[in-house]
């Protein structure tokens, strides 16, 4: 299958088996070390839309606000004031756009299932979130690269989700146990990445990731 054959972020053809459990196989790429899941078991879109729907993430909810926190604090020190955003994958409840309307940002939500509006793929951004976002792409490479090239120069891209440390940490690791998690990244993907796209990259805590795209050189 090619999904098992080629890395879903960098298309790499270098892929090892990583671990494995009852439900499900996880493979790596050699060159980007992302994690993944082969598509054979990823969800249906329906699928997926049901087990969101288990999630009871609130606008108001107190420890809801905090989770998020966590990326918009130190994002928001980066912004300039009346910056423009978009949070992408915002979900049924966008929390976190919410929270930065009230700090005075403007912001645009858009998520696959639940606000499509392809029209705020197509505006430019001086900064895009995405929480707890990546790690559902079935197409990280594609998707993380459209977010890149939406962003204004100078813009940051905010990233939050949980990091891998090693095999056996993986291997109990809860956070590969939701069915709708299908790629894991590791710090050092994310470093990787950076490079790639020219970016400067900050990794906050266990679950923050900043990249800044750079600013066109001084004539």
């Amino acid at each position: 299958m090619s999904g098992e054959t080629h890395c879903p972020l960098c298309a790499g053809g270098e892929i090892s088996w990583y671990s494995s459990d009852r439900r499900r196989r996880y493979l790596q790429c050699g060159d980007c070390e992302l994690v993944f899941v082969p598509p054979a078991y990823h969800l249906d879109r329906a699928a997926e839309k049901a087990e969101y729907a288990l999630h009871e993430n609130h606008i108001h909810d107190p420890g809801y606000r905090r989770f998020l926190s966590r990326l918009m604090e130190p994002l928001v020190t980066r912004l300039a004031a009346g910056a423009r955003g978009l949070d992408f994958g915002c979900g049924p409840g966008p929390a976190l756009a919410h929270m930065l309307r009230e700090e005075g940002f403007e912001v645009v939500c858009y998520d696959s299932l639940f606000v499509p509006d392809a029209a705020a793929l197509a505006q430019c951004y001086d900064f895009i979130c995405a929480t707890e976002v990546v790690e559902h792409l079935h197409h990280p490479g594609r998707e993380l690269e459209r977010l890149w090239s939406l962003l204004q120069p100078g813009g940051w891209l905010g990233i939050m989700t949980k990091l891998v440390r090693d095999a056996e940490a993986f291997s109990r690791w809860h956070y590969k146990n939701d069915p709708t998690h299908v790629c894991f990244f590791s710090a050092r993907t994310w470093h990787w990445w950076a490079r790639r796209y020219g970016a400067a990259v900050e990794i906050i805590g266990a679950d923050v990731i900043l990249l800044r795209r750079p600013l066109p050189p001084s004539p």
